[in-house]
């Protein structure tokens, strides 16, 4: 939903980059540093119920995690680990906010309820991301819904800072509204990720049902070329078989004229070939 920021911020942030990038500081290094910063700041400040100065250091180191992307474009070193590492350090970072929040509401609060909405806000949020996570890992789009991480983060924040400053029920609020985004958000996502594999899989069908087709084509023309040369040779080879046979028959008469004074040889001969036929045909 904030999507349309990320220039403005960017512009904001490359200076900054800029500068680091002429320092021995990565990518890595920045992603770590951001996260063990708000981690601690959120479980250290939030159980205490300082809570703005909490979400003072959050967001300070938030703006700390922001800056190693640009860092890495600057740099020229991005690469799928650091997309790796960034990923699996922001689930980290969120739990830590909303843990903190949750053991505010056990221990200083008083309110198990809202602690038990903060625990939600943190499964699902991790549910939403592992959606689409999960879902691009498998080629599908996924990319919809309103609470992504920004906009889960600018809420619990916003919200538990302006309690800090003694503003009533802000922080409930918006716990449960973002409890609220954060399940549509991830069914969202699912039908989303149906939606996408219905059409993979319509399109994959329909190439093979165009490949099937033409494979089918090119047999049947090759199936009728090979009845036609069959056909053809048909008659040639009964041809050939016709002529033998009257060679025979013409040759016959006058091997048997020649002994036939002698002891009759010629009679066998001639009978003998019938013979065989007859055996043959009783045979198969």
């Amino acid at each position: 939903m904030l999507k349309f920021l990320r220039p403005a911020i960017a512009r904001v942030l490359n200076p900054v980059g800029q500068l680091l990038a002429r320092t021995p500081v990565t990518p890595n290094a920045l992603t770590i540093i951001g996260t063990i910063g708000m981690s601690a700041g959120a479980l250290s400040l939030f159980p205490t119920g300082h809570l703005f100065a909490g979400v003072m250091v959050c967001t300070g180191f938030v703006l700390t995690d922001m800056l190693d992307g640009t860092l890495a474009r600057i740099k020229g070193t991005t690469g799928n680990f650091g997309a790796f590492l960034d990923s699996t350090m922001d689930r980290i970072a969120d739990a830590a906010v909303f843990a903190g929040l949750a053991a505010w509401f056990v221990l200083g609060g008083h309110d198990k309820v809202l602690a038990g909405v903060a625990l939600y806000c943190l499964v699902a949020g991790a549910l939403v991301s592992y959606a689409k996570a999960r879902a691009e890992s498998l080629g599908l789009k996924c990319d919809v819904g309103f609470a992504e991480r920004t906009e889960r983060l600018l809420i619990a924040l916003v919200s538990a800072g302006l309690a800090g400053l003694g503003v009533p029920y802000v922080l409930p609020i918006g716990l449960w509204v973002l409890a609220a985004a954060s399940t549509v958000t991830f069914f969202q996502r699912v039908v989303a990720a149906r939606r996408s594999a219905a059409e993979l899989a319509a399109g994959t069908a329909e190439s093979a049902g165009t490949g099937a087709a033409g494979t089918g084509g090119a047999g049947g023309a090759g199936g009728a070329g090979g009845g036609s040369a069959a056909a053809a040779a048909a008659p040639s080879a009964g041809g050939a078989a016709g002529a033998t046979s009257t060679s025979a028959g013409q040759s016959a008469p006058a091997d048997g004229s020649s002994v036939a004074s002698a002891v009759g040889v010629s009679r066998a001969a001639t009978t003998r070939p019938g013979t065989d036929q007859r055996d043959a045909a009783s045979g198969g």
